[in-house]
């Protein structure tokens, strides 16, 4: 007999893990919406709604500015392999996992790489990332804004003219700060900046949002041979989103959709107002957890209000907790990545999900699974 399938029904879940995140009801009816060709009129002037949308919470008045038919490590990888030719010098400040992950791909792509690394849930300051550069006389640098297995949060103020000073290209990780802190490409000199849709943006998984300013561009424009990732080259990419309207290839409406909509709400509710419910949650989580006595890895000065790591009590079985949480509350917590693994709880507290009242339900669970 023919093997017969249930309807999809998923369990609840509380998504409170590093990603994906919660994706409000408009976002879901929109992704409901019937399809449009990728070259029908109404379409395209969807594409550069969403694109000006896009512009505005990176805080940039970059023109080549749109979101990648992939997550977000196509992102990263889209803008290592179009900034960098074989031979060419990165500097990669790594102080988590991602960092990490920015060598391995630039490395695959050819290039020369120097990683300068600080403790996990640590930042860099301006004077770390000079005193590099006078050493390697890199080409592109690049830093995670928001380190999603840490939960810290590098402050950027002054790194771009740094950079600048040296003569290199600014790229930044902001996958996990996008939408939910302060992301201001233009006022600090980023050059190129990726993100992702599953996180502080109200969307599911499936797009990477990329900004590049027209200095990075031009570096596109004079590489000596053509990127070897056909599927992620930007000067191919533009001329679909650009005016030339040249098929690429076939982009998702219904994520165009989503993504759309997400940034409608982010400018509803206003980038200032935003960025102050993210802080909000997250203080209301880090005093609740003290109460608790949980005490986040990161310190005060660098602590990520999208992500918090929390680390597991001595004696306390970090994967139990995590099940149980699912199990009996249907809430999703993240685990901990690298040296971290078994050592602290993720805790993600993004766009939709940054609400007060989840974060009441996950302390008054944690109070219960733990006494």
């Amino acid at each position: 007999m023919p093997q017969t399938y249930t309807d999809l029904n998923p369990s609840p879940r509380l998504l409170l893990g590093p990603g994906p995140s919660a994706v409000p009801p408009r976002v879901l009816r929109a992704m409901a919406t019937p399809l449009l060709g990728y070259m029908d009129p109404e379409f395209l002037v969807l594409l550069d709604e969403t694109q000006a949308l896009l512009r505005e919470t990176f805080q940039t008045r970059n023109e080549l500015t749109l979101p990648i038919s992939a997550t977000g490590m196509a992102g990263m990888e889209t803008i290592l392999s179009n900034l960098l030719e074989p031979g060419d010098k990165l500097l990669v400040c790594a102080a988590g996992f991602f960092g990490g992950r920015l060598e391995e791909v630039a490395l695959r792509h050819g290039a020369e790489v120097t990683k300068i690394e600080k403790p996990w849930g640590e930042a860099f300051a301006p004077e770390e990332i000079e005193a590099a550069l006078k050493k390697s006389a890199a080409k592109v640098v690049a830093i995670v804004h928001a380190e999603t297995s840490t939960g810290a949060l590098q402050p950027m103020e002054g790194i771009g003219d740094v950079v600048h000073r040296h003569g290199a290209l600014l790229v930044m990780d902001c996958v996990t700060s996008l939408g939910g802190v302060p992301v201001k490409l233009d006022e600090w000199g980023v050059d190129a900046a990726y993100s992702g849709t599953q996180k502080c943006l109200g969307g599911p998984p499936g797009l990477a949002p990329v900004s590049l300013s027209d200095r990075a561009r031009e570096v596109i424009r004079n590489r000596k041979r053509k990127t070897e990732v056909w599927y992620f080259d930007l000067e191919l990419l533009a001329k679909y989103w650009g005016p030339e309207r040249m098929y690429h290839h076939t982009v998702s409406a219904t994520m165009v959709y989503a993504l759309r909509e997400g940034l409608r709400l982010v400018m509803e509710e206003g980038l200032e107002a935003r960025w102050e419910r993210h802080r909000a949650n997250a203080e209301y989580l880090w005093n609740g957890l003290a109460e608790l006595d949980l005490v986040p890895y990161v310190a005060p000065a660098y602590r990520l209000p999208t992500l918090t790591t929390v680390r597991v009590p001595d004696g306390v079985d970090e994967a139990k907790t995590r099940t149980r949480l699912r199990d009996e509350y249907h809430i999703e917590v993240g685990a901990g990545l690298g040296p971290l693994k078994g050592k602290v709880w993720r805790v993600g507290l993004m766009g939709y999900a940054s609400q007060r009242e989840n974060v009441t339900l996950l302390l008054g669970a944690l109070r219960e699974i733990l006494r």
